[in-house]
């Protein structure tokens, strides 16, 4: 399956979607359980801790990812929505540069046939906000964060 990635020109907005071969399900256990976090998000090279990890409406999370070299990029934010195993609503911000925070809502659809459609819609404060994001590498990222969560959801399908 492939990952689209959909940032239009002037707007606030990033999209990204992704059809998987899994129930929606693993799909929420995978975006809510701090054992898996590790084993998909981020990009192919990086590492990745969850330091912190409160699911439910008004918890904290704070995300460590280290790449090859050792340097760490660090993320935190705050969940605002779950309703399981549909919707996940949380704040995202990055530490190296704090005060830009963006507004994430991940749907998980269920398609039929164990397959689902993850839609992640992202809303940054400012078009210049998502574009630097974009410009960092957000969307390496999020390609190798889908296909590292598709082969774990693989692992995890009877």
């Amino acid at each position: 399956m492939e990952t689209h990635f959909i940032a239009e020109p002037g707007k606030q907005e990033l999209i990204v979607t992704r059809e998987f071969d899994a129930p929606r399900k693993l799909l929420w256990n995978a975006y809510t359980d701090p054992n898996l976090i590790p084993q998909w998000l981020g990009p192919m090279l990086f590492s990745n801790t969850v330091d912190r990890m409160d699911v439910r409406p008004g918890g904290i999370w704070r995300f460590v990812h280290r790449d090859p070299d050792g340097v760490e990029y660090v993320f935190r934010g705050v969940y605002h929505r779950l309703d399981e195993p549909n919707q996940l609503v949380f704040t995202l911000e990055f530490e190296g540069l704090p005060g830009h925070i963006l507004l994430d809502t991940v749907t998980f659809e269920d398609l039929g046939n164990g397959r689902t459609l993850l839609t992640d819609q992202s809303v940054f404060q400012t078009v210049q906000d998502r574009d630097g994001m974009i410009a960092g590498g957000m969307k390496q990222a999020a390609v190798d964060s889908m296909d590292r969560l598709a082969k774990l959801l693989k692992d995890q399908t009877p």
